[in-house]
């Protein structure tokens, strides 16, 4: 009988959350929204950058782009710093090649920034994202920090790897300062970041994949390969305001630039904010 009772009464207290489970431990603990004890979620502008980078990992074409990016520097630079040798170019910065593979790289960026943005319009949960967060600047500032964070970094880790590949292809042809070269990784960072950046605002904007990849090939590759394949000093000029023109003076070392470095990446933010400016009029005047 007492055993009965007992149980019966350990069976009460658990279902009503006032005492101990078998075993002593207690079940009145606060539980939070994902199941743990004692923690909590964070809010605000955290839990939404946190809730961006979750989301940005849970497809793998981000990841598929930062892969690609790291083989296509390594590739680039390698033969970057091959043809330098063959043809006997002067002596330059080792960190040129890596520099120089941006063109190319910067669209794995470009990539894994419009995957974050469209990949939630083509599924729908867009409508769940604004719903959870209602002020829609702050959602397109979320996307913004956290793939314009991982542009910058990977940006750098990328250039890094270019670098020190290029050193063994160069075989002489290429000279090496620790100063130069940490700088010429850093402002390689700096650009894919706010290459990103313009790229969230550009698929805000239109909110298609293929919208926004060919807008950004036009802008990034395209209408600069036509500007310089044109020749002529008003063409290379307007080619020196482009986004890619700018940041090529801003990670060239010895760039022979009408500017400075601090213009040129003033250029390149001024088209990243105005591309951003351009995403969230369109998100805040649309629905989702």
């Amino acid at each position: 009988m007492n055993t009965t009772s007992n149980a019966n009464e350990a069976n009460d207290a658990n279902r009503t959350g006032t005492g101990t489970a078998w075993g002593g431990r207690r079940t009145d603990a606060p539980q939070d929204t994902d199941g743990t004890t004692g923690r909590r979620p964070p809010g605000g502008f955290a839990g939404e950058i946190a809730s961006e980078w979750t989301k940005l990992w849970s497809v793998r074409a981000p990841g598929l782009a930062l892969l690609a990016g790291l083989v296509i520097t390594a590739v680039f630079a390698y033969y970057y710093a091959s043809i330098a040798r063959i043809n006997e170019l002067p002596v330059q910065p080792v960190g040129n090649a890596a520099a120089a593979s941006a063109v190319v790289t910067q669209f794995a960026f470009v990539v894994m920034a419009t995957v974050a943005v469209t990949s939630e319009y083509s599924t729908g949960t867009i409508r769940a994202t604004l719903l959870w967060v209602p002020r829609r600047h702050r959602v397109q500032a979320a996307k913004a920090l956290v793939v314009g964070a991982v542009a910058g970094v990977g940006g750098a880790a990328f250039a890094a790897v270019g670098t020190a590949v290029a050193w063994g292809a160069f075989e002489g042809r290429a000279s090496f300062a620790a100063g130069t070269a940490l700088g010429q990784v850093l402002a390689v960072g700096v650009y894919q970041g706010l290459v990103a950046v313009l790229a969230v605002g550009v698929a805000v904007a239109t909110r298609h994949p293929a919208g926004a990849l060919s807008i950004l090939a036009a802008l990034l590759w395209a209408l600069p390969s036509v500007l310089l394949g044109l020749g002529g000093d008003s063409l290379a000029a307007m080619n020196d305001r482009m986004p890619y023109g700018a940041g090529d003076h801003f990670m060239r070392a010895g760039s022979t630039a009408p500017y400075s470095s601090a213009t040129a990446v003033l250029i390149v933010a001024a088209w990243a904010a105005a591309a951003y400016s351009a995403g969230l009029y369109v998100l805040r005047r649309r629905d989702a």
